[in-house]
């Protein structure tokens, strides 16, 4: 698996800098979480950067991510990464019954959710970031309306991780990136 194949494909499809920069946060969480698990960086990697390269140019769920699925079949993607990005989606019903599916869930909408989180920090960086500041966002129904807090809490149990621990682990994910998703911020001492 070639990085730059991928990046050149997310570029094509994605132009749009919040896009390419969730790609980057879930393509870190799916290199730590790789470590973690002992399996190829590249390879998770990969998945999580591709996850919704088709999500603007087929935006909605009668298209996404199945048009981005027969794109990377083409393109000779392997079938497990492709069911993986397939079963991110919930709706599509395709089960997540591989470790690398069940990790980009529990992933996807998180990431999203620790960068607004980050973003209206006044320091605006993930360095100081916390567990505790997530979740007590979690519970504020009105911010990032659109994350799927449920998606969230179903990612968390179908990999089988504790809440708190995942929360950090993909905290810690991002600050590996932060520079390159804008999370760098002015840490403050």
């Amino acid at each position: 698996m070639e990085r730059e194949k991928a990046w050149a494909l997310l570029t094509t499809y994605t132009k749009t800098d919040s896009l390419i920069k969730h790609a980057l946060a879930v393509e870190a969480a799916m290199r730590f979480y790789a470590k973690i698990y002992d399996k190829n960086e590249d390879y998770w990697g990969i998945t999580g950067l591709l996850h919704d390269f088709d999500y603007e140019t087929f935006p909605d769920e009668a298209n996404h991510p199945y048009r981005g699925n027969e794109i990377l079949e083409k393109e000779g993607y392997p079938e497990e990464m492709r069911k993986a990005i397939m079963g991110h989606a919930a709706y599509t019903g395709v089960p997540r019954d591989t470790l690398l599916a069940k990790t980009l869930f529990a992933v996807d909408e998180l990431a999203g959710f620790i960068v607004a989180v980050t973003m209206v920090r006044p320091s605006k960086s993930i360095h100081e970031l916390t567990p505790k500041s997530v979740k007590k966002k979690f519970k504020t129904r009105a911010f990032a309306a659109k994350v799927s807090r449920e998606e969230i809490s179903q990612g968390i149990q179908e990999l089988g991780v504790e809440e708190t621990e995942h929360i950090q682990r993909v905290i810690d994910a991002l600050t590996t990136v932060a520079g390159d998703i804008g999370l760098d911020g002015h840490p403050m001492s």
